[in-house]
């Protein structure tokens, strides 16, 4: 159903032009649709911050038909910022306080660029932890994605997330567990039963780790990365390693950026592809196009245009509409239960220890 263009934050045009339905505040006064409010915790450094907040808009925007989504965009202030996006964020964000007074349906989580392999150390993370505690009494369900998973993994279940010897990143294939106490959980309910989600990340946090704490893993990789799990409620918390909001282009710009890092300086070896992402032909274009920088740096001469229109033209993109239905799954759950649809079934049985308060 639409979004709601509850201010004038660009990214409600940008989606219009995409085909998004974006209603204004004085067309959904007519509509006769509940009203959903959506916190979106937006952590992504500068340059990912526009990008991050439309993928996530998309998302929402293209899922469920039972509600006007009113999506609320705020920051943590302790992320540093350039002035330019300070003064984008003054304009369109909003402060936790406000948010926080409004109330919210739910409240969705993303990642974040961070120093050193301790989330404990960054800046944000007193604040973030502030965020979870809120939203634990008073949202009804929080998604994390990536880094947030992290962050909650490690404060609420003590899970710390392990690094890895190699970057994990690329297009890796997935299945849904859908046995035993996941029987038909509706957050799964009508999706694919196989199909692919991008990751990219140094850090993972084990299938292990998840099953000690009695969480609930829904869909894993084919070599046992954990993609989707929830907490052991089955709802409270929903949580993503993988970057299912991703566009077809995400990994191609995070290529680019590492690229341009190492004939900076600022990386010691050339980036590897990311896996099972471009076919053999973008492959031959991306190493010509570091045969020819390699050769024009030998020559003192600037490095040449890196060819992103050219690569991107071929890239196939297999995991949105599968992202879109996990993300309507969520929107119609949280509409049953913000509706005190008492008898829910996946939530017989749940674990005592943990109880969601419907």
């Amino acid at each position: 159903m639409p979004l709601v263009a509850h201010n004038q934050l660009p990214s409600f045009e940008r989606l219009r032009g995409e085909g998004i339905k974006v209603l204004t505040p004085v067309t959904a006064q007519h509509q006769d649709i509940r009203e959903l409010h959506i916190g979106l915790l937006n952590m992504m450094p500068d340059a990912a911050l526009g990008a991050t907040e439309r993928q996530f808009f998309r998302l929402i925007g293209e899922s469920n038909p039972i509600a006007q989504f009113y999506v609320h965009p705020f920051t943590l202030d302790e992320i540093p910022r350039s002035k330019k996006a300070s003064d984008y964020l003054a304009q369109y964000y909003e402060s936790f306080t406000a948010i926080r007074e409004m109330g919210l349906d739910a409240l969705i989580i993303t990642g974040a660029n961070v120093t050193g392999p301790d989330l404990s150390s960054q800046p944000f993370w007193e604040p973030l932890i502030e965020v979870f505690d809120w939203a634990w009494e008073n949202v009804t369900s929080t998604l994390c994605s990536c880094l947030a998973t992290h962050a909650v993994m490690e404060f609420r279940y003590g899970q710390k997330r392990q690094l890895q010897s190699e970057k994990n990143w690329g297009v890796f294939p997935h299945h849904i567990l859908n046995t035993g106490q996941n029987k038909k959980h509706p957050l799964i309910n009508d999706i694919n039963t196989r199909f692919d989600v991008p990751h990219s990340r140094w850090n993972t946090v084990s299938p292990q780790q998840f099953h000690d704490k009695k969480l609930r893993i829904l869909v894993e990789s084919d070599d046992n990365m954990v993609h989707l799990a929830t907490s052991p409620d089955g709802f409270r918390h929903v949580l993503f390693q993988g970057h299912p909001e991703y566009d077809t282009i995400s990994l191609l710009k995070e290529y680019k950026r590492e690229v341009m890092l190492y004939y900076q300086g600022k990386l010691e070896q050339y980036p590897p592809f990311p896996q099972h992402y471009l076919g053999t032909f973008e492959k031959a274009i991306l190493n010509e196009y570091r045969f020819l920088c390699d050769s024009a740096r030998q020559q003192g001469k600037d490095i040449i245009e890196f060819p992103e229109s050219l690569v991107s033209q071929n890239i196939d993109n297999t995991w949105h509409d599968t992202a879109v239905e996990v993300i309507g799954n969520w929107m119609g759950l949280i509409y049953q239960i913000t509706h005190k649809d008492r008898h829910i079934p996946f939530m017989d049985g749940v674990d005592p220890d943990n109880p969601l308060d419907l």
